[in-house]
């Protein structure tokens, strides 16, 4: 039988094979390779973009910082302008309780009791005097009980005094200046 030697012609169909099979090799190369390129375009530009909101939500946020801020410093100057408002108010409210005060212990300091020093606290009043007896700075007590603008006398010292012959008690007293309730009538006018 007559031998055919096929070996060139699967040689040549080999080398074929083998430059089709590089030729597809670098195409899917290059394929990958411009889609690794076009995913890292990609990737970049919406990087890009989430860092420009980013930047413009921090210039939003510092601005409205910048708005609380001032908020805050208009409530600490509101509430400021509200405390002076109070004290001016109760000023203006205390200002006939001074006048009631030394009008209140004018009447109600009986004959042969003696004030030396008066001290005020807020609502609180010491008053240092003299008596001539107990029973003249417990009629002095009664009498601060019994007004409307002074009240809750408090006994702190008695002392008994020999002065030149006279027998006198030195004391010291503590009361409460009050306000008293006024009717509707008291109160317009």
């Amino acid at each position: 039988m007559a031998r055919i030697n096929l070996l060139p012609w699967r040689e040549a169909e080999r080398r074929r094979r083998q430059r089709e099979f590089s030729g597809i090799a670098v195409a899917a190369l290059a394929v990958i390779f411009l889609l690794g390129v076009a995913v890292h375009l990609v990737m970049g530009k919406l990087i890009s973009n989430q860092e420009d909101r980013n930047q413009f939500l921090r210039y939003q946020i510092s601005l409205l910082d910048k708005q609380i801020r001032e908020i805050q410093d208009l409530e600490k100057t509101k509430a400021r302008l509200l405390a002076r408002m109070d004290v001016i108010q109760q000023l203006q409210e205390s200002r006939p309780e001074v006048v009631h005060l030394f009008d209140e212990l004018v009447v109600d300091i009986p004959e042969g009791v003696y004030l030396t020093k008066v001290t005020q606290s807020g609502r609180s009043v010491v008053v240092d005097g003299r008596a001539q007896s107990n029973a003249r700075v417990s009629a002095f007590m009664r009498n601060i009980e019994a007004s409307k603008w002074i009240g809750g006398p408090s006994l702190m010292v008695i002392e008994h005094e020999n002065q030149g012959g006279a027998e006198m008690s030195r004391f010291q007293l503590r009361f409460n200046q009050l306000k008293p309730k006024l009717n509707e009538a008291e109160a317009a006018t």
